[in-house]
């Protein structure tokens, strides 16, 4: 995989995902247009014990280590690669349903990425 761009939504709820190969490891943006490191979550497949570790950090007063941490997870235990996760998504005065769209719409984006890995 060289890199890859997918976008789920419209309006607020539009999310974008951006991910690309560096060496065997995986590193993927998802944002939307007021993207931004909101967190980072870094995930670890371990061969022997045959599980998926991850870890997150998260930068004050942001909610963004849910996807964040999701994802890396996600990627790394159907893979079997490190993975990097860079979540950054903002709206202001954002209501309830507008957070479960985004949530909906990278979750929707995570999925369809794994679909296309090779």
């Amino acid at each position: 995989m060289t890199k890859r761009e997918l976008t789920r939504g419209e309006g607020r709820g539009k999310v974008s995902l951006s991910a690309q190969s560096i060496g065997d490891d995986i590193v993927v943006s998802i944002y939307n247009e007021n993207g931004h490191i909101g967190a980072v979550a870094v995930a670890e497949y371990d061969h022997k014990e045959k599980r998926t570790s991850t870890s997150v950090i998260t930068r004050l007063g942001h909610k963004d280590d849910a996807i964040a941490q999701k994802a890396a997870y996600l990627i790394t235990r159907q893979t079997k690669k490190p993975s990097c996760v860079i979540a950054g998504v903002h709206l202001d005065d954002i209501t309830q349903e507008e957070i479960q769209k985004c949530l909906e719409n990278a979750e929707s984006l995570i999925r369809d990425f794994l679909k296309g890995w090779k």
